[in-house]
């Protein structure tokens, strides 16, 4: 088995080239735009990974002050989710007696969600719209054999995300394929 490695970062103009290599995705194939999909984050998921720092640092920076009570709170709603569901009574309390300061906590808490659901809103638009080339998928399929092997694709595997699989969802929806 190969080991593990990160993709290179590619191009500029090869992740976004232009206008001309981005098409809308055929929603009445979803095996299609699935194999686009994963195909697009097993090539440019270095760019992914970058992208989504990017944004996370941006919202950040934008709201550094949210973004650093975001943090505490996802963390600390994190590891005290157990005692919250026992002690809903104690956190309505809180409401009540402090109310500016659970705004201000909900906010920043939006402020984080932004900063990690807007990145990935961005690759599954990039993955969903960019077409394949001929080197993505002779990467992919390197990927496919085993003799390449990469985070993205540890991550899809784990997911269960093979072509073995895509075909089975594809035969699950065919039914409902409504072609004229």
């Amino acid at each position: 088995m190969a080991k593990v490695e990160l993709t290179p970062l590619r191009s500029w103009d090869d992740f976004f080239p232009g206008s001309e290599r981005f098409a809308k995705p055929d929603f009445k194939d979803l095996a299609r735009w699935n194999n686009r999909v994963i195909s697009n984050l097993l090539y440019y998921q270095t760019n992914y990974l970058v992208l989504a720092v990017a944004v996370f640092l941006i919202v950040g920076f934008m709201n550094p002050l949210g973004m650093f009570t975001a943090v505490a709170v996802v963390t600390a709603v994190f590891l005290g989710s157990l005692w919250a569901g026992d002690n809903k009574a104690a956190i309505n309390n809180f409401k009540k007696q402090n109310p500016t300061t659970f705004v201000i906590v909900v906010m920043g808490v939006t402020v984080f969600m932004t900063a990690i659901t807007l990145p990935l809103v961005l690759i599954l638009i990039h993955a969903s719209c960019r077409l394949r080339n001929m080197k993505n998928k002779l990467e992919n399929k390197m990927e496919l054999a085993g003799l390449k092997r990469s985070p993205m694709g540890l991550l899809l595997e784990a997911l269960d995300q093979q072509e073995e699989n895509l075909l089975k969802i594809q035969n699950f929806f065919e039914p409902f394929n409504l072609k004229e």
